[in-house]
């Protein structure tokens, strides 16, 4: 007969991200927010001292860039193209203000709606070409957690980015839209549609 102490070691515990302590943009406490994907889990890093910047320091080290806050991640995907490229402080107030808007509006720790929208947008394999001789044929293969969250950053910030294209809509309203979309798996999200459309892919090539 099983007792009470082996069935409660059967339940799988969904721990909080580790924090240090230091709240994100000060508002918000990391150590709060749980992680539904226990792939990626070990590589969302939410600590963060003061303003996430720093300044490109990970950048040369190897895998350095797990040590960076994915808040800072994504505020420098943001970056990337568009009217917003290579102005930090403009990414940073547009996201800033989006956390703040989604908290006003759901009452919640946004940084929890952040974390869900890149579990939902994470794929879980990409296509690579396989050479034989001369022919050149699409293969499956599985994306390593680090690859995964990498995707899913970036096209979380090409889906905010591309809402403000011929649009009157506002970086930081588009990216409110995209990760609450992202967050409940909404397929009109643009990250996730990417997702679903690269997984489809995967499948016919297996």
């Amino acid at each position: 007969m099983m007792s009470d102490a082996d069935s409660d070691s059967d339940v799988v515990e969904v721990k909080p991200i580790a924090g240090i302590g230091t709240k994100v943009f000060g508002k918000w406490d990391a150590s709060e927010v749980t992680c539904r994907d226990p792939g990626l889990a070990p590589y969302i890093n939410l600590t963060t001292v003061g303003v996430p910047h720093t300044g490109g320091r990970h950048a040369n080290a190897w895998f350095g860039k797990a040590k960076l806050s994915v808040v800072e991640r994504y505020i420098n995907k943001l970056m990337r193209t568009g009217a917003y490229t290579g102005k930090k402080m403009g990414a940073m107030k547009a996201f800033e203000g989006a956390l703040d808007q989604i908290a006003e509006r759901s009452g919640n720790n946004p940084l929890q709606v952040f974390v869900d929208a890149i579990c939902s947008a994470a794929p879980m394999e990409e296509i690579t070409r396989i050479k034989f001789g001369a022919v050149s044929q699409p293969k499956a293969v599985d994306s390593s957690p680090s690859r995964r969250l990498d995707v899913a950053l970036a096209n979380l910030a090409k889906g905010a980015q591309q809402g403000t294209h011929k649009s009157k809509r506002t970086l930081k309203n588009c990216i409110i839209n995209e990760l609450n979309k992202a967050s409940e798996g909404d397929v009109t999200s643009y990250a996730v549609g990417k997702k679903e459309e690269l997984e489809r892919i995967a499948a016919s090539a297996r």
